[in-house]
């Protein structure tokens, strides 16, 4: 027996199911399409406008161009431009930091080189023995003055760099305390014994207080702080030194009996060179630099300092404060313990 059948229905079968598979090549392919558009209004878009913003921040002139803010989408993309944003106005504040330094610089070198031509054009013309050694003298005094300004300017210079390369390790903080006062105690500072500073110092004994940090750096901060008290102190004057903790931070304080801070310049002080000198003091003893180092170094430990001057129920002043206050977790961590 045998049957037989065309093969019409069997094409009609194939042709029905190479629609069906058109169809679905349609729309997979316009969905495609669509999610391009998305993806690309989405991320590649906001990335190629990032990156031309970034172009034109790089070479373009001035500040006329900014950073797209993202931050509003909560995502990579919203985190890609806050870092950016952040990135390039920590970058202008840097130029704007070098550019008044360098002003600064400028100001302060020309004052020793203007009052050296002046010396050094009349002591030619001079024939007074007794005159041409006075211009001498100014004339020394001023080559001095300008390698102290040098000598602090290229260390003010070099900070910046150096903390930010810089390992830290521990440091005992009280220790520390301790090496400077013993240090400054044998150097004798002071017109005789008897009218030396003396210092007190009230750190805990048998408590480290260990942070992570420079040791040098901030032994550097100390002995700026402690060098402005035996500065302004009175013969016999006292200079406490003392170690207090707070929440999440601990303050080392140095106190001392001389004229106070004036009324006003309580931020000031810490500004590149400013100086605020005894009237005794020969004038360009101090570059104006030492402070304004020392908040740049106690800040890059997480830090804070700040001067205040201590008054009396009556109101007198009775001398300056300094405190530097260091986190208990500074850049690596660091304890106090006991």
């Amino acid at each position: 027996l045998m049957l037989s059948k065309g093969g019409d229905d069997v094409a009609r079968a194939v042709e029905a199911r190479r629609g069906d598979i058109l169809i679905v090549f349609g729309i997979a392919l316009a969905v495609t399409v669509l999610l391009s558009f998305y993806l690309a209004g989405t991320i590649a878009r906001p990335i190629r406008r990032l990156a031309r913003a970034a172009d034109q921040v790089r070479y373009g002139q001035g500040r006329v161009y900014e950073i797209p803010d993202f931050t509003h989408r909560g995502d990579e993309i919203g985190d890609l431009s806050s870092a950016l944003r952040e990135m390039t106005n920590a970058l202008w504040a840097r130029l704007d930091a070098i550019e008044g330094f360098a002003a600064d610089v400028s100001h302060e070198i020309k004052n020793p080189l203007s009052s050296l031509r002046s010396a050094v054009e009349t002591v030619s013309r001079v024939k007074d023995p007794d005159q041409q050694r006075r211009l001498m003298s100014i004339i020394v005094e001023d080559v001095e003055r300008l390698d102290r300004l040098i000598s602090d300017i290229s260390d003010a210079s070099r900070l910046d760099a150096e903390l930010s390369r810089a390992e830290m390790e521990e440091v005992d903080i009280g220790l520390l305390l301790r090496t400077l006062v013993e240090v400054h105690e044998v150097s004798g500072v002071g017109e005789a014994d008897g009218n030396r500073p003396q210092f007190d110092l009230a750190v805990p004994e048998g408590m480290p207080i260990l942070i992570q940090g420079m040791e040098g750096r901030l032994g550097q901060v100390f002995r700026n702080i402690i060098a402005n008290a035996v500065t302004f102190s009175p013969p016999s004057g006292k200079i406490r030194l003392s170690v207090r903790r707070r929440e999440g931070m601990f303050d080392v304080v140095v106190e001392d009996e001389g004229p106070g801070l004036p009324e006003g310049k309580l931020e000031a002080v810490f500004d590149r060179f400013y100086s605020e000198r005894p009237a005794e003091e020969k004038f360009g003893t101090h570059s104006g630099l030492g402070l304004s180092i020392s908040k740049q170094i106690v800040e890059a430990h997480g830090g804070k300092i700040q001067a205040e001057n201590r008054y009396a129920p009556d109101g007198r002043i009775l001398g300056a404060r300094f405190v530097v206050s260091l986190p208990l977790e500074s850049a690596q961590g660091s304890v106090f313990r006991s």
